[in-house]
This record gives structure tokens, C-alpha cells and sequence, in this order.
């Protein structure tokens, strides 16, 4: 029965010990989850805690995880979408974090690595050419090798691509299609950013482009991150009035609610790269996935 053991960081500070360990293990089935508190496998500091029992930062965290669940971090939890010598591109879940910050629990960092070296325990550690939101879904992707994580850190801060997302959003988008710019402020104390529509110290310029797939009381778009700051999407639309749906820290909570969205409608969905011939086996080719909802 392999063993879990997580210090709860600030960000878990007062959550239920369930929803934390729905975010730290995000491949863990909810029907296994319930399952290792019903044996009473989940401790706080040594003692057998239910899964409503508040957390407290510093707290050592325990699980114990029966066997058939299979290793919560392990590979088999890597979806893969494309691979070569230079470069893996995964379908990121929700929920994981790509590189450690305060949601604490495995990355999707530690699951590449662990991929790569169950074939070659001498491979190069897979590096993230960039991030995505934990919340966020989607590909992601990541140099197998030096040469490769330079030349595609130069593709992304350059903007050499063309990268698409599929989210929901409240409401009827006014016009249908659009490209927006603003500037964008990070609050990093509060770890959100703010639109506004003029510059101002330390403001950053955005530009995000749309266009309504299907309109509705919750309308489907498919963006285009024209710049790629951070959070920018979420709240670039919520700034223009209607935020992602399942978005608590920019958008309706009470519209979340009332659609009963526990999670994100936001999931990256295509890729397309221009390595100026570096990377020939990328070069030009689109890559695409279906968004979970």
C-alpha cells in the first residue's frame, strides 16, 4: 500500500482535507479517494482525520493509497500527445501544477521526468517551454534536451506560434469575433493580475483575439493568445464582461454555482510552432486535442 506523504502548503491553509487532496493528487479517483476515507487511510499529524477536517499550514499530510489505484504520480497518468528526441507535448489535466508553487503535490514536471527515465534513468530531465494555469487544461510542452529547451524558450518568448484555447464564458460576446488589447498588471501578493485600458507603471500590453463558436447564456469561444501573460485570458474576458465559466477568482461565482461548474472551462487546445527549421520534425504542424467539455 504505497504511502503519500504531503507538508500542507499556505495555499491549503483552512481547506477541507478532501478538496485539497482532489488538487495535490489530481489522478487519484474520486471513487478511490472515498474509499481510503471510508478505511480511515488519511492521517494529520499522526491521527485519522475525516474528510471534512480543516488543514493548517506546516501539517504533515498522510495517505495511504491501496494498491489498485496504482501509483498516483506514476506515468501511466501522462497523456501523451507527441513525441520525439527533442520535445514531449502532454494533455495537462486540470489541477495540476506544471512547475511546484503553493498548491503543493506532484507536478506535471515530476510525471514527465518519471516518464522519460522509466525508459533511460540518464535522460536529461524534461523542462516546461511554458506554463499553464493549475487550473487550465491542455497541451503543454517540454524539451527533452538542452538544444531543444533553448531554441523553443526563443519560439515562446518571441511568439513564433500560434496557440488556440476552447473556454465557456457567461453571456452573448458583442461582436461575435474580435481582437482586444488592454495592459495587464500582476498583483503578485494576491497572485492575480488586473486589466486596464490604459498603460500605467508596470503594466504589460495584452492582446487576445476571439470568436464565438456557439452564442448562448453561456457562449463557446475559441481564443487566440495573441501575448501570453499571466492569467491573461481569464482576465482579459472577465474584463470585457464575461468571464470563464468555473472561474472563482475572476469571474461569477454565483453563475458558477447556478451551472453547477466545479472546475475551469478553459483547456488549450492547439499548438502550431515555428523553429525557423531547428526543430524540422515541429516545424509548421498543428497540433490539436478535444477540450474536456
Amino acid at each position: 500500500m504505497p504511502l503519500k506523504e504531503i507538508v500542507v502548503p499556505p495555499a491549503a491553509d483552512g481547506q477541507r482535507v478532501a478538496d485539497y487532496l482532489r488538487s495535490a493528487l489530481p489522478d487519484l479517483p474520486e471513487s478511490m479517494l472515498r474509499r481510503v476515507f471510508a478505511a480511515r487511510d488519511v492521517k494529520l499529524d499522526g491521527v485519522r482525520v475525516p474528510r471534512d477536517q480543516k488543514l493548517h499550514q506546516g501539517q504533515l499530510l498522510k495517505i495511504y493509497i491501496p494498491d489498485a489505484a496504482g501509483n498516483p504520480s506514476g506515468s501511466a497518468s501522462l497523456s501523451v500527445v507527441y513525441e520525439d528526441s527533442d520535445v514531449l507535448l502532454v494533455n495537462k489535466r486540470a489541477g495540476i501544477s506544471v512547475e511546484p508553487d503553493a498548491h503543493g503535490g506532484t507536478t506535471l514536471t515530476d510525471l514527465c521526468i518519471e516518464y522519460v527515465r522509466q525508459k533511460d534513468p540518464e535522460a536529461f530531465p524534461p523542462a516546461a517551454c511554458h506554463r499553464l494555469d493549475n487550473k487550465t487544461c491542455g497541451l503543454c510542452l517540454f524539451a527533452k534536451n538542452p538544444q531543444a529547451l533553448e531554441i523553443l524558450q526563443d519560439v515562446f518568448r518571441n511568439r513564433k506560434l500560434e496557440k488556440y484555447y476552447i473556454c465557456l464564458v457567461r453571456g452573448i460576446m458583442k461582436p461575435p469575433q474580435a481582437v482586444c488589447s488592454a495592459w495587464l498588471v500582476k498583483d503578485s501578493l494576491h497572485a492575480r493580475v488586473r486589466i486596464t485600458d490604459h498603460p500605467e507603471p508596470d503594466a504589460r500590453p495584452v492582446t487576445t483575439g476571439y470568436e464565438t463558436l456557439v452564442s448562448g447564456p453561456v457562449s463557446r469561444l475559441r481564443v487566440h493568445l495573441i501575448t501570453g501573460r499571466t492569467h491573461q485570458i481569464r482576465a482579459h474576458l472577465a474584463a470585457l464582461g464575461h468571464p470563464i465559466l468555473g472561474d472563482d477568482l475572476y469571474g461569477d461565482r454565483d453563475f458558477n454555482r447556478r451551472e453547477k461548474a466545479r472546475s475551469l472551462r478553459l483547456c488549450a487546445v492547439s499548438l502550431c510552432l515555428d523553429t525557423g527549421g531547428q526543430l524540422p520534425l515541429l516545424d509548421n504542424r498543428t497540433f490539436s486535442i478535444d477540450p474536456p467539455f
